[in-house]
């Protein structure tokens, strides 16, 4: 069948009319009336419903058949099952079409090669269907970036909380596959229902093609009998530096808008890519725009006709199918297990709610760490590099912080910590501060560097401020290991290490780690560290106490514990936060119902220890001792500063009797 038509008025062929198909229909229909294309031919195994087409279209089982009969389209717009995308486009680039292919474009990299040489041999052009990349909200925000809105970009994130019901997954035979008949899909929450979160984010980051991205980190869950995942986190590094984190779900309590940020020094910028608004943050206040949008069906006319660049041009999908190729060849999604799920509705309507999800993808984001990494109990487990075990039962992980992002100051600590029954008592980047990691060693101000993480308080600002002062902290030197305290014999850990700058070495540090069992509820952790300059000079070892911030003197050895229910601190002299807060005194013991039940932990200081305690009990839980509390402390070549404390780690709830009857039976390691 062939039709002769005008030339000036492009004519088009849709491939799949139903499902997604049938906005292509709405929006070809509009575009008809406008005069900017006529609608020539479809194809579908099951035809359009009677009245739903023009008596000029015809109408084809599949694109094979249409393209026998050449009904003379210049476009073919594909909006099939995922699996027939790559096939389908290349029939029609070979047959000398203009293409116009639903995301996600390809199941695999193989068939982006394969696509993206069918469109370079035919000289034809391939528009990919991400609407969100047609938002004029993207040149604005790139532009507000540039002109420094919000200062420094620290990382992106894409969010997105969706829900999906069990009938979504029965809607087609593809639908929550992997492969199909030994055929890629690749059907998921990032590749598919989410695919425009994890494009927006990419193009954000300057991500487009093949070669824009250094590495793609995935961590996949599914929380439905599905083969594709659901629930997931994806780290995606852009080869000029910037790093995206996309943290989305079908399984959240309620659906929300997803959203785009861009994370400054300075403020925010949000996109809300569904809508075309955003929201930008600064310290000056919360600013929102509205932008329009450009179709991206009139933009592939526009080029054809004009020669404009496409605003997603297949190649510019390379970034894309980079991670779509990460996830294809990742592991199976683990299941999440129903202990952490809550099925609500019936029937066809029934879907799951990861419990706490919302949380858990903000923390993710702040964090910029997958679920692995934040210790969520149904994420598959963090190996650390060793644990510490008292008499065969594990105490404590030892962590070695390679997985923590730049600004929260990478270093070694112990996460998550244990009673002897179990009862963990440590945080690792909690929401309200990401770069609070278990029990170590950290501070702000070291000779001007910050080893805490976060914002460094500075006394020409008189505030908190980002600053690209962050540095690290790693292990040089493995000295002697004993994993096992066992039959009262201690164990020891002895490690050399550096802290280093921007600009190289700061600090050396000698650390011992030593653990042994006390009684059959208790155990002890003593931690014992030298600081000594890494070069020839003497180093300032600083904190927010001694830059002018009253009582804010943390800094040296810090305890970050987890919410726990009737926190109770004191030490012989007081009791709560504001009377222990920068305290001096012989011990600190901290009580309260965590979620593995009761426990008490004692910190007793060094003979002769002058650093005050620091505590914090209402804004967030955690104990620390304050190496420099108002005043810098020096550490010269050959003069090292040296600190020192002991934990008593106790499950159930002690008084002060137990302890000063504990600590005379240990002969008080004070």
């Amino acid at each position: 069948m062939t039709t002769q038509h005008s030339a000036a008025i492009p004519r088009v062929a849709l491939v799949g009319v139903h499902g997604f198909g049938e906005r292509h229909l709405a929006n070809l229909a509009r575009l008809e009336k406008a005069g900017a294309l006529e609608l020539v031919a479809v194809a579908d195994p099951n035809p359009p419903h009677p009245g739903t087409l023009a008596g000029s279209v015809a109408v084809f089982p599949d694109l094979a058949a249409l393209l026998a009969a050449q009904p003379g389209a210049d476009v073919v717009i594909v909006a099939t099952p995922i699996q027939t995308h790559a096939p389908l486009a290349a029939a029609a680039l070979e047959a000398g079409m203009d293409v116009y292919v639903e995301k996600p474009p390809v199941a695999s990299l193989a068939q982006f090669d394969e696509v993206l040489a069918a469109a370079q041999d035919s000289g034809r052009l391939v528009q990919v269907g991400f609407q969100s990349l047609g938002s004029h909200a993207l040149p604005a925000i790139r532009e507000m970036v540039d002109a420094g809105n919000i200062g420094t970009v620290l990382g992106i994130s894409a969010s997105g909380q969706w829900l999906r019901t069990k009938g979504y997954f029965k809607r087609s035979r593809w639908a929550g596959k992997r492969s199909l008949d030994g055929t890629d899909v690749v059907d998921g929450v990032a590749t598919n229902a989410l695919a425009h979160a994890v494009a927006t984010g990419l193009h954000l980051a300057g991500a487009h093609t093949l070669a824009d991205v250094e590495s793609v980190e995935t961590d996949l869950y599914r929380a439905n009998q599905t083969e594709s995942d659901d629930t997931s986190v994806l780290r995606i590094r852009a080869a000029q530096g910037s790093t995206l984190l996309c943290a989305l779900t079908l399984c959240a309590p309620e659906q929300l808008d997803p959203t785009v940020t861009v994370h400054g020094t300075l403020g925010d910028i949000t996109l809300w890519y569904t809508r075309d608004e955003v929201v930008i943050t600064t310290p000056d206040g919360e600013r929102r725009e509205a932008y329009g949008r450009s179709d991206l069906l009139e933009n592939l006319l526009d080029a054809r006709a004009t020669g404009a660049p496409l605003l997603c041009g297949l190649e510019d999908t390379g970034a894309f199918t980079a991670v779509l190729e990460a996830i294809r060849t990742s592991p199976a999604p683990a299941s999440i297990d129903a202990r952490h799920l809550t099925w609500e509705d019936d029937g066809d309507d029934a879907h799951p709610v990861v419990q706490g999800i919302s949380d858990l993808i903000e923390r993710a984001v702040k964090a910029q760490a997958t679920f692995a990494e934040l210790g969520v109990p149904w994420a598959r487990p963090l190996r650390p590099v060793r644990t510490l075990t008292v008499d065969g039962r594990p105490v404590a992980d030892y962590q070695d912080g390679s997985h923590i992002r730049a600004v929260s100051s990478p270093r070694p600590y112990l996460h998550p910590v244990r009673t002897l029954n179990g009862v963990v008592v440590t945080d690792h980047q909690p929401l309200d501060h990401v770069w609070h990691l278990g029990v170590g060693v950290a501070l702000q101000d070291v000779d001007g560097v910050n080893f805490w993480g976060g914002r460094t308080y500075t006394r020409d600002a008189g505030r908190y401020i980002w600053r690209p002062d962050h540095g690290s902290i790693a292990v040089t030197n493995t000295v002697a290991a004993e994993n096992d305290a066992v039959d009262g014999r201690e164990g020891r850990l002895q490690e050399e290490l550096a802290w280093n700058g921007p600009d190289g070495p700061v600090v050396v540090e000698e650390r011992t780690w030593a653990w042994s069992g006390v009684a059959p509820s208790i155990w002890r952790l003593s931690l014992d560290f030298a600081l000594s300059p890494a070069g020839d000079q003497p180093v300032s070892l600083g904190s927010p106490g001694s830059n002018g911030r009253f009582e804010g003197g943390y800094g040296g050895f810090f305890w970050r514990l987890p919410a726990c229910r009737a926190a109770t601190v004191w030490t012989p002299a007081g009791s709560g936060e504001p009377g222990t807060h920068g305290s001096v005194t012989r011990w600190l013991a901290w009580s309260g119902i965590f979620d593995g039940g009761p426990a008490t932990l004692v910190f007793v200081a060094p003979e002769g220890c002058t650093d005050p305690w620091f505590v914090r009990v209402d804004g967030y839980p955690g104990v620390g001792q304050s190496l420099a509390w108002d005043a810098p402390v020096i550490t010269s070549p050959g003069n090292p500063v040296r600190r020192g404390i002991t934990v008593f780690v106790a499950d159930g709830i002690l008084a002060t009797p137990d302890i000063e009857a504990l600590l005379n039976h240990q002969g008080d390691p004070s």
